[in-house]
């Protein structure tokens, strides 16, 4: 590993492209840091602590939310519009379908689409959560419609100038630029929440209880990790189904076998995501409606609660499943498979294909479902399991699985990059 860090910065244009990403990060860290003008963010920075709803959306914000900076919403009204197109691209409106059949040119049109769409969602998304939360916290200095409009219009420009950041990484840097700024905003967050566990576990402990302060935090380490662990192997774990030729000699060996991956997760966490947005919108609904019904809803679907949580889990292990589908076809599949010549050993083509890769697809997708579930479970038990810790410091499953997540895809770019640069000299 560090061999191939050494060889990156070796190779001038890899190095040229990292460190401009850098100075795009530090871009992003210094705006994260400006706040809007006319809210007092100690008001709000008190309420996320407490609410899991909004301490996910500091979460994905890299911390700019609870300071109610310029990039306050993040680039989550960017990834809402995306999953939305995609759904709908799915045979749902037959425009966007040919789009999406479209080559090149299609996804020009549909990304297009996909930006206008998240200017809209980011609006709605900022006036009506400036306007709920000064109703219930009183944030804004200046109440009135002006006042509303003008915040959410700043808010509006700091999610299209990170979208905007996001287009020049993957342009001159080293590529997944929206994905890049969500990995750094969560790993900015990191040292800070392992301080705050260590204040909480260890800090304000008497001498006596010092010892078992430090066993906690030991413990909430070593879980962080086996987080780690486990989001890697659920990353990585495929399953490889034989492929052969019809074309291919009868005497070819075991090195010439060509293979189908089925990745364990093929959803990733998307259904984390769904998840979160099934339960948090009937919530944001309800806020501007009738307060004591939002209260008690709140109070049910919490995740900090037994039901809560219960219904989070069922509903990110159904989710994996919906997306999953959505994203791998096995008549396609077998479709292809077929008009390239290729069959599956034992597998008569046709029907029996899509028969055995549905089959072969649902058996794994229970094991990448229930792994998923656990990864995004385990980090909410973390505060009943060992202490009573902040919502804000037990949102760790769905970051975790984002950060590792892109750092491999990263990784695996870069190792694509210095190759390619590799076999250019070489051809030379």
């Amino acid at each position: 590993m560090m061999q191939m860090f050494a060889s990156l910065f070796k190779n001038k244009d890899i190095r040229k492209k990292i460190l401009f990403t850098l100075g795009m990060l530090l871009i992003y860290r210094i705006g994260s840091a400006i706040p809007v003008p006319g809210v007092d963010a100690q008001k709000l920075a008190a309420q996320v602590a407490d609410n899991s709803i909004l301490s996910m959306m500091n979460l994905l914000g890299g911390g700019a939310f609870e300071k109610m900076s310029v990039f306050a919403l993040g680039v989550t009204p960017y990834i809402t519009s995306s999953i939305i197109i995609q759904l709908l691209s799915m045979d749902v409106i037959p425009a966007l379908a040919e789009m999406a059949k479209s080559g090149q040119t299609g996804r020009t049109k549909m990304d297009r689409i996909t930006r206008y769409l998240a200017v809209c969602l980011a609006f709605v998304q900022a006036f009506s959560m400036v306007y709920g939360f000064d109703r219930q916290y009183g944030i804004l200095v200046s109440t009135g419609l002006s006042s509303y409009l003008f915040t959410a219009t700043i808010l509006t420009a700091g999610t299209q100038f990170l979208i905007w950041l996001g287009d020049r990484i993957s342009m001159f840097g080293i590529g997944n630029g929206i994905s890049i700024i969500i990995f750094a905003g969560i790993v900015s967050n990191m040292p800070a929440q392992f301080v705050q566990v260590w204040n909480i576990s260890v800090g304000g402990a008497e001498a006596g209880a010092m010892f078992s302060g430090i066993l906690q935090f030991v413990l909430y380490c070593v879980l962080y990790l086996l987080i780690i662990i486990g989001v890697i192997i659920m990353e990585t774990a495929v399953r490889k189904i034989p492929i052969q030729y019809t074309s291919s000699s009868n005497v070819r060996g075991n090195g010439d076998i060509t293979y189908l991956p089925f990745k364990i997760n093929s959803a990733s966490v998307i259904p984390v995501i769904f998840a979160s947005a099934i339960m948090t919108a009937p919530q944001i609904i309800l806020s501007f409606i009738n307060q004591d019904v939002y209260q008690k809803v709140s109070s049910f679907l919490s995740v900090q609660k037994p039901i809560g949580l219960a219904i989070y889990a069922v509903l990110t292990f159904l989710f994996t499943f919906f997306y999953t589908d959505l994203q791998v076809d096995p008549d396609k599949i077998a479709e292809n498979l077929g008009k390239s010549g290729a069959y599956i050993p034992g597998i008569r083509p046709g029907t029996e294909t899509r028969t055995y890769l549905r089959k072969v697809l649902n058996r794994i997708t229970v094991l990448g479902a229930t792994a998923l579930t656990l990864i995004a479970v385990i980090p909410y038990l973390l505060p009943m399991l060992i202490t009573s810790l902040p919502s804000s410091v037990s949102l760790g499953g769905t970051g975790i699985i984002i950060v590792v997540g892109v750092a491999m895809e990263t990784i695996a770019q870069l190792k694509g990059q210095l190759t390619q640069k590799q076999y250019h000299g070489f051809l030379k």
